[in-house]
């Protein structure tokens, strides 16, 4: 026997919310895919300085992300077919994948809030190396240049300060010469990386804070279906 009333609302309800959470999945899906092959953080974090890899940490998220978003499409269809077939047991295990999803989506949040700057301050660190090799070697250095070149032509920057942006105009090859053509000072390579990886991890936390009210609507109204089920007598 079919609910009726308030709790057949309810059912549509969470079958709405549902299908929102599957395509809040395709979503963080797809913008991980996006960050996975986007052009400026491929050419930045396929780098090698002769044996240091550029730093990984970016990666292993987009990686985290990508299953993030598969797992949220599954358990969004589990929801959506729960509540259209009235089944306590798959209401029970989409309320159960929820709450695990929603502890760890906290956990990650935590840990990219404490660590938020940690990317950003690895890929400068590599990028310093090579700019002190350059520098030392007096741009003989084959490696350190063709790394500093991706660095300087993806973010159009040069420098590591304000003052060293002046010292390596004077360096020939060191920096693109559109940069100088344009304006009279190009930005620090340190500031351009703190922009770029700061303006992806703001678009990643506007759509795991729409995850999560998402996950709280569904939770609540997932239990209220699920007591409104056991309780009705055709059951």
């Amino acid at each position: 026997m079919a609910v009726q009333g308030c709790t057949k609302c309810i059912k549509y309800m969470l079958f709405f919310f549902n299908f929102i959470f599957w395509l809040a999945g395709g979503l963080i899906l797809g913008v991980a895919l996006w960050l996975r092959h986007d052009n400026q953080t491929s050419r930045l974090l396929m780098l090698q300085l002769g044996d240091q890899q550029a730093p990984s940490t970016f990666y292993i998220s987009v990686y985290i992300l990508i299953s993030v978003g598969a797992v949220m499409m599954f358990v969004g269809f589990l929801g959506c077919y729960g509540a259209i077939q009235e089944s306590q047991c798959l209401l029970g295990t989409f309320f159960t994948c929820l709450v695990i999803l929603f502890a760890c989506e906290v956990a990650a949040g935590i840990w990219g809030y404490m660590n938020r700057e940690t990317i950003a301050k690895e890929l400068i660190t590599f990028y310093d190396t090579a700019y002190d090799q350059n520098i030392m070697s007096n741009s003989k250095n084959q490696a350190a240049s063709s790394v500093l070149q991706v660095f300087h032509e993806t973010l159009d920057c040069c420098g590591k300060g304000e003052m060293e942006v002046v010292l390596a105009q004077l360096i020939p090859d060191l920096c693109p010469a559109a940069s100088f053509a344009t304006r009279d000072v190009t930005k620090n390579c340190h500031s351009r990386v703190k922009e770029l990886f700061g303006e992806k991890l703001y678009l990643v936390g506007i759509a795991a804070l729409v995850v999560a009210v998402i996950m709280i609507f569904e939770m609540i109204l997932s239990m209220v279906l699920c007591c409104a089920i056991r309780n009705n007598p055709g059951y």
